[in-house]
């Protein structure tokens, strides 16, 4: 914010476009000569600076086609401010998060974006620095879990649910890449037991982390998880969109119950924690190779 009034200085770097980074009231005659954007955004966890990577890369872009110089500030120059910097170099020299961060610590050695924005900066990373943000699947699954997340600290379903079948990129969908089937890639299919109908790919699977060993050590072997936990497929519609906390989940063809779900999440048999908790039980499904 100081460096707003330093005029001199502003002008021996040439500024000619400015980004302010924050939720404060502004002294619209600092911007008078400057082409002006205002990102309002707080400089917290769960803030959303994702939404904005797009728009302020091509403004700060645009400026430096143009011939001009773009400062970039909040409040103190740490967090928010070096996010929007971080994206733009990310997105402009196709970096990683660190790499691009690393250049603007040569300059400016105490900038630190807030954990929230360092994942919001490797999510960026991961959709190849998309333009259209909110359209891309990690996105939508990503507020989709922050809805989870704020859903169940107030103890209610999410108003928002992403299926993951619904993504229109299918090849995002089951990781294939281009020219290559799902038998190639080596997926699992699970079918009803009774049906036979197809319920999920292994694509969908979230994947969790068992607890280890508690002595006394036993000398059983690990029996494998009795649920596989996934993210929100299509055929549930229906029954997520109902609203309600937990409930159970049923074969779209034979509706036999073939699993549970709790949007405050599931304990499985390993001992793992699942959230959101969204479970086939191993015994009521077949388990099929598609590896050729």
């Amino acid at each position: 914010m100081y460096a707003l009034r330093g005029r001199e200085a502003l002008k021996k770097a040439g500024i000619t476009h400015v980004v302010s980074v924050l939720r404060l009231p502004l002294d619209k005659e600092l911007f008078v000569q400057y082409q002006h954007k205002i990102i309002e955004v707080d400089d917290t966890e769960a803030e959303n600076m994702l939404e904005h990577f797009a728009d302020s890369y091509k403004f700060i872009s645009d400026a430096l086609k143009g011939g001009g110089a773009v400062l970039i500030h909040c409040a103190m120059g740490k967090s928010r401010s070096a996010t929007v910097l971080t994206a733009y170099l990310m997105a402009s020299r196709c970096l990683a998060p660190h790499l691009a961060l690393g250049i603007v610590r040569r300059v400016r050695p105490f900038v630190e974006p807030n954990s929230g924005f360092m994942q919001q900066l490797e999510l960026y990373y991961q959709m190849e620095f998309a333009e259209n943000v909110e359209d891309h699947p990690i996105y939508q699954r990503w507020i989709y879990l922050r809805d989870v997340e704020m859903s169940n600290a107030a103890g209610r379903a999410p108003e928002r649910i992403h299926f993951r079948d619904a993504e229109a990129d299918t090849g995002r969908i089951t990781r294939v890449k281009e020219g290559e089937t799902p038998e190639e890639k080596g997926e699992v299919q699970l079918r009803c037991k009774k049906c036979r109908t197809v319920l999920a790919y292994s694509a969908s699977f979230t994947p969790h982390m068992p607890k280890p060993a508690q002595p006394p050590y036993s000398e059983t072997p690990l029996q494998p998880c009795a649920h596989h936990f996934v993210e929100p497929l299509l055929w549930m519609k229906t029954e997520l969109s109902k609203g309600e906390v937990s409930g159970k989940l049923e074969c779209p063809k034979c509706n036999s119950k073939v699993g549970t779900y709790a949007w405050q999440g599931l304990k499985c048999s390993c001992g793992d924690w699942v959230v959101p908790g969204i479970s086939i039980a191993r015994g009521k499904v077949d388990e099929i190779s598609l590896k050729l």
